[in-house]
C-alpha cells in the first residue's frame, strides 16, 4: 500500500537508486504511473507493505518500506528491484551504476567518475565542503540526517588528508 514519503516513519527502510543521467519530466511520470501501481500491490508473503517512494534531484529514486507494519521478505525485496529494472529498460537509464559519485555544487547535481575524483580534489572543483549523497543509508532517519554529506565526513576523506 503507497502512502506518501514524509508520512513514512523514522525507522522505515530505504534504497536509494542513482540514475546514470538526469530524469526528465516524461522519465519522472513513467517512474511515478510505475512505482505508484506497484507500491499499491508490493506484498510479503501475501501481507500488504506499507511503503512509498520518492525522486530527488531528478536523479534519485528512493524506495522505503515501513517494516513495524510488515517486514519486506527476500522475494518482495527482489520484486522491487525487478521494477528498477524494467524501468531501466523502459527509460534506457541505469540505475546501478556503482561507478559515478554525486556532488551539489551550486545548487546542481554534478556525476564525476570515481577515477576521476582525486584529480577533481588536486584542482578544487571537489573541496573537503563539497556536498555528496551517502547512497547507502538504510532508513528514513538516516536519510534524513545522513544521506547529503560534506565530502570531508565521508568515504572521500582519505583525499583531504
Amino acid at each position: 500500500m503507497y502512502i506518501p514519503f514524509d508520512e513514512m516513519v523514522d525507522t522505515s527502510r530505504v534504497w536509494i537508486y542513482q540514475a546514470n543521467r538526469h530524469l526528465s519530466r516524461s522519465d519522472q511520470t513513467l517512474i511515478e504511473v510505475k512505482c505508484n501501481s506497484f507500491l499499491q500491490q508490493w506484498a510479503a508473503h501475501g501481507q500488504s507493505l506499507k511503503s512509498s517512494y520518492q525522486i530527488i534531484h531528478n536523479k534519485f529514486l528512493v524506495l522505503s518500506v515501513d517494516e513495524s507494519f510488515n517486514q519486506a521478505s527476500g522475494c518482495s525485496i527482489d520484486a522491487s528491484v525487478a521494477l528498477i529494472k524494467s524501468l531501466e529498460k523502459e527509460m534506457d537509464i541505469s540505475f546501478f551504476d556503482r561507478t559515478q559519485v554525486c556532488f551539489l555544487i551550486d545548487d546542481q547535481i554534478i556525476e564525476i567518475p570515481m577515477s576521476n575524483i582525486q584529480s577533481e580534489v588536486k584542482s578544487g572543483n571537489i573541496k573537503s565542503d563539497t556536498v555528496t549523497f551517502n547512497n547507502l543509508v538504510t532508513d528514513i532517519k538516516s536519510f534524513q540526517k545522513e544521506w547529503k554529506v560534506e565530502a570531508k565526513n565521508s568515504w572521500l576523506k582519505r583525499y583531504f588528508q
